[in-house]
């Protein structure tokens, strides 16, 4: 099991840049868990590509049940206590640090393409990349 991060959900199901990298990791471990947030972080970008007209209603209706059926039963709550330490001694936001937290908790990597969050909590937090090689 890895935490994924809801940009590495985008990415294998919406397809763009990053898409073969995150079926990649997929590939490699296909039972991805996060913490509840994910769905509304989800649902923005959804509501952002709709806005830009990147996609269309039906398109997120269908991108959002899949996705909803890929997280299953892998939606996890998080120690609040957890985050707000970890978001104050790296600087990052309690968002990023909800992922990063379950991670460390459950003990398996956070995947994720966000370069500050994998600088500042290393060995929890690694690349797309670095989790396929």
């Amino acid at each position: 099991m890895i935490i994924a991060d809801t940009n590495l959900i985008v990415y294998l199901l919406v397809r763009g840049q990053y898409t073969e990298e995150a079926e990649a990791v997929y590939r490699k471990d296909p039972k991805w868990g996060a913490p509840r947030l994910w769905r509304s972080e989800f649902r923005n970008v959804l509501v952002l590509y709709l806005r830009r007209k990147l996609i269309g209603m039906e398109e997120a209706f269908e991108t959002v049940e899949q996705a909803e059926r890929l997280m299953g039963e892998q939606e996890f709550e998080v120690e609040s206590s957890h985050v707000l330490r970890l978001a104050t001694t790296s600087g990052c936001s309690a968002y990023d640090c909800e992922f990063v937290a379950l991670a460390q908790h459950l003990g398996v990597p956070l995947v994720t393409s966000d370069s500050a969050l994998i600088a500042k909590f290393r060995p929890t937090v690694v690349s797309m990349r670095a989790f396929c090689s």
